[in-house]
């Protein structure tokens, strides 16, 4: 998938004209009807936070008007500026009052940002992901683990990681039962949030994995993953799925030599591995024992699409060698890094890029954190 030649922010107003109607029930919408189609110019206005000049246009299909900020990832924001901070911010593992304090503005305003950030990452990934040649490399897949709210509240993360490009494939979603170590109090505190509201389904983190497979580019597809049981379980009935298992050894105490399984297992899982290190230090929610953490589901998917696109085509594949490019450009065919003005070149309407069920879940927000059952949705009508 090529860089954008421009923004639309930075094109000229006298000179841009629209490919389609931004009105999805348009027949104008799609590119079909668009090469049909001559629009019209309805005058301009000035945008008040910064007086730039922005012109309308009238579709003849629909009747309806609209202008360039239709197309612009600044649609309906009053401080644009924010939007390229903002989202160095989150992906430096910053939280989101330490960034308000930086940008200068409330904390809210990054917490709003940061899902509009999260599901303009979420269709940009899908369309990455579409224009990949079936892939060759081994795959490696492995849970991530994390929690929302408070630690009775744990989910699992699985993530995709290419072994050869380190390209993030993706990931997916499910909520976990607290375990481990629990004192008889703890033990009281989960029992009366369960009764409250329920355990999480079981086999959650089963279809997770296979939902997570099943995103992956056509083909034969060799998965490389630890002894989970749950992979296991999720690929038995995948034809096209050769499954490479690598068990978790038992570990010695900490400085003690790795036996030569560990070394063999640590070796074949390495980039997924260096992804979750990476997550740990980089995303301010993931870290251990953070007062950071994140506050609903919605929001950890989110902040994770925004760091997968940064990590894919924005950052190098390897800080000490920033020549070797980017995980992208192993795979697709880039040319060169993309910077954060490629990334949010344009608008990306959901209805055009027509992405899964999955997406569509994180686009709506309607993944349930289940002490926020009141939590807002995104359900807008003219900024959907």
């Amino acid at each position: 998938m090529d860089q954008p030649e421009t923004t639309v922010e930075s094109a000229n107003p006298d000179l841009f004209w629209p490919r389609f109607c931004p009105w999805p029930d348009c027949a104008a919408h799609h590119d079909a009807g668009a090469r049909r189609v001559r629009f019209r110019r309805h005058g301009a206005y000035s945008r008040r936070c910064d007086g730039r000049r922005v012109p309308r246009f009238r579709c003849p299909c629909c009747r309806r008007t609209f202008s360039l900020q239709s197309f612009a990832v600044s649609y309906y924001l009053k401080r644009p500026e924010l939007t390229q901070p903002i989202a160095r911010g989150l992906v430096a593992g910053s939280a989101h009052r330490q960034i308000a304090r930086s940008a200068g503005c409330h904390h809210a305003t990054v917490t709003r940002r940061s899902q509009r950030l999260g599901r303009h990452a979420a269709l940009l990934h899908h369309l990455v992901l579409r224009e990949l040649p079936d892939t060759a490399e081994p795959v490696i897949v492995d849970d991530f683990d994390s929690f929302a709210f408070s630690q009775y509240f744990p989910c699992t993360l699985p993530t995709a990681v290419g072994a050869s490009s380190w390209f993030v494939y993706g990931f997916a979603f499910a909520p976990e039962r607290r375990r481990g170590r629990m004192s008889p109090r703890q033990k009281r505190t989960r029992a009366r949030l369960e009764l409250r509201h329920g355990r999480p389904p079981r086999g959650a983190v089963r279809e997770a994995f296979r939902r997570l497979v099943e995103r992956l580019p056509r083909g034969p597809l060799h998965l490389i993953a630890d002894a989970d049981p749950a992979i296991r379980r999720a690929v038995a009935s995948m034809a096209r799925v050769r499954l490479e298992v690598h068990p978790n050894p038992a570990r010695g105490p900490k400085g003690s030599r790795r036996s030569r399984a560990a070394r063999e297992r640590d070796r074949a899982m390495f980039p997924n591995d260096q992804l979750h290190r990476f997550l740990r230090h980089t995303e301010a929610a993931h870290r251990r024992e953070t007062i950071a953490f994140g506050r609903s589901y919605n929001g950890l998917i989110e902040r994770l699409a925004l760091f997968v696109v940064w990590r894919n085509l924005v950052q190098s594949r390897s800080e000490r060698r920033p020549r070797d490019g980017t995980t992208a450009m192993r795979l697709s065919g880039v040319r060169r890094p993309w910077s954060w003005d490629d990334v949010f070149a344009r608008r990306l309407q959901p209805s055009r890029v027509n992405p899964p069920e999955e997406v569509w879940r994180l686009y709506r927000r309607e993944v349930v954190t289940p002490p926020l059952i009141r939590e807002r949705r995104h359900t807008l009508r003219r900024a959907f």
